[in-house]
């Protein structure tokens, strides 16, 4: 299973090159770059589960990047936590207002951060945490690696479970099948797209059922989504 994905935007490389280090350890899969408009563009190919961002970063500011963030549409509900040196109130309520999440002060501890990377992603994908997710009449169990609709039990594969687990923990997201293939298959996977198609049909047969409707909706000229249904 592969870790959330997180986007470090952080321009000091030795602060950069340590949360890299820190995230990878604790298993999160993670990009990291000192350029606010790069930032956007991978955030925009490959929407992570959650930035950290720097407030003072080269190229477009961090409160920027943080407010164009909230307006795309990918990544419009992808929690946003700030480093910032500024510890005014009123520097607070700007990054509040442009989308932040959460803040922490420079200079901190690597262990703080992580802890309330932790704490957001628990909120936001619980399956994290060991939790049951459910959309609509689906019902998926991360920890026994168990799927139900309606309350009747699913037989998946492995990948169509990983495929449907990502889906219940973004509802309503639409992803594109090169997005689903970095997401579900690894960045570094050599299939190709069209798979990702083979794989959404396959996913539809397993959980379908009789006079429902199907929850995976496919976006003309943009990708899939899971609707809740019931």
């Amino acid at each position: 299973m592969s870790g959330p994905r997180v986007l470090v935007v952080e321009d000091d490389p030795a602060l950069g090159e340590l949360l890299e280090f820190r995230f990878r350890g604790e298993g999160y899969m993670v990009t990291v770059t000192p350029d606010g408009d790069e930032a956007l563009l991978l955030a925009a190919e490959t929407p992570p589960d959650l930035v950290v961002l720097d407030w003072m970063i080269e190229g477009t500011s961090g409160i920027e990047v943080c407010r164009r963030l909230r307006r795309l549409q990918p990544t419009a509900h992808v929690p946003i936590i700030m480093l910032t040196a500024r510890g005014a109130e009123d520097d607070k309520i700007r990054g509040l207002e442009a989308g932040a999440d959460d803040f922490v002060t420079k200079p901190f501890s690597p262990r703080e951060l992580l802890a309330r990377v932790k704490a957001i992603l628990r909120r936001i994908r619980p399956a994290l945490a060991g939790e049951t997710l459910t959309v609509g009449d689906l019902a998926l169990d991360g920890a026994a690696h168990r799927v139900t609709r309606a309350g009747k039990p699913l037989a998946l594969g492995p990948t169509e479970f990983r495929l449907l687990r990502f889906f219940m923990e973004h509802p309503g997201r639409v992803f594109s099948r090169g997005q689903l293939l970095d997401s579900v298959w690894g960045a570094d996977s050599d299939i190709e797209l069209r798979t990702v198609d083979v794989h959404i049909r396959r996913l539809r047969k397993a959980i379908e059922r009789d006079g429902a409707e199907d929850p995976v909706r496919t976006v003309r000229s943009a990708g899939y989504s899971l609707e809740a249904v019931t």
